[in-house]
């Protein structure tokens, strides 16, 4: 259930915000390989991941997430 609850939440993420988290958190990737990969600044890594996280958070409240 959780799995899925997740899969629901990511579909609501914007495509750049959804890069982000699967590069940053799935794939393990650093925030300069991130930004490398997808050819933006780190600063945008940093915020597009800060305004993803919060989306899921308010998507998904019974989640826990870094």
């Amino acid at each position: 259930m959780r799995r899925l609850a997740l899969r629901h939440a990511l579909a609501e993420l914007t495509p750049k915000q959804r890069a982000v988290i699967v590069l940053r958190f799935y794939e393990d990737r650093t925030e300069q390989e991130t930004a490398e990969l997808m050819g933006v600044a780190v600063g945008t890594v940093k915020s597009q991941t800060n305004y993803a996280l919060a989306k899921l958070r308010a998507l998904t409240p019974q989640e826990a997430y870094r």
